[in-house]
């Protein structure tokens, strides 16, 4: 077997943790469901994982004083950070919030009686400045 991966059964033995703590960490985004590589072997079909990948989570998982609720926010941020929020025009109003993404938006008026002052280009202003 290529030596660059280690068995399932191995990384158990290895860390002193069940089947079940191994799936947890998978259920909860710990360990991503693509570093779980299933390969035919003599005995039938077993799991293996990338020793580069797994082993270095593993002592991240072990090692860590945080909850495995917060190391997985951590970690999934850090794997697959969120895009830059677009900016949006939120008005408030007695019906509640009204959020309108300003790439969408044609126009923004503010009117006075019959005078009206566009206001879009405004606010992009004030977004580049930022």
């Amino acid at each position: 077997m290529d030596e660059r991966l280690i068995s399932k059964k191995e990384l158990l033995e290895m860390y002193g943790i069940s089947y079940g703590a191994l799936y947890r960490y998978k259920r909860m985004g710990l360990i991503p469901e693509a570093w779980f590589l299933r390969r035919s072997t003599s005995t039938g079909q077993e799991t293996f994982f990338r020793r580069e990948q797994i082993i270095p989570r593993m002592d991240e998982i072990l090692e860590r004083k945080a909850s495995l609720e917060e190391l997985s926010a951590e970690l999934n941020h850090r794997e697959s950070p969120s895009p830059a929020p677009k900016p949006e025009l939120l008005i408030q109003d007695a019906y509640g919030l009204h959020r309108y993404p300003l790439e969408a938006l044609d126009s923004v008026r503010l009117a006075l009686g019959e005078r009206q002052t566009e206001l879009l280009e405004q606010l992009k202003g004030a977004i580049r400045r930022e």
